[in-house]
């Protein structure tokens, strides 16, 4: 599966997804680019895209969008507070629905 982060995500949770394909929007070059034109580069090329921004699925119209969303919960966007859900995360990507965002917190 094809995994996109969001750029307030540290690089270093691609870590944790093992045996699926990780990248980062800077990776991508495309740092700094607002949300509605960042999902449309992104449905293109990936399955999967994982945020901290809680407010994304409010402010878009997911369903248009041809990926599933995961929005992480967490008290920070710290490496150290992301990376506890990341078992969740893998244990919800095999699920996960196109169109859909889905909230993964402790």
């Amino acid at each position: 599966m094809k995994l996109l982060l969001d750029e307030c995500i540290d690089r270093r949770l691609a870590r944790e997804f093992s045996g699926h394909e990780v990248k980062t929007v800077p990776q991508m070059g495309w740092a700094g680019i607002k949300n509605v034109q960042l999902l449309a580069l992104a449905e293109s090329e990936f399955d999967v895209f994982i945020t901290v921004d809680r407010n994304l699925s409010f402010q878009q119209n997911l369903p248009q969008f041809n990926f599933a969303v995961i929005v992480l919960q967490s008290p920070s966007n710290r490496i150290a507070d992301l990376k506890p859900l990341a078992p969740k995360i893998l244990t919800i990507l095999p699920t996960a629905v196109k169109g859909q965002a889905t909230i993964v917190s402790e």
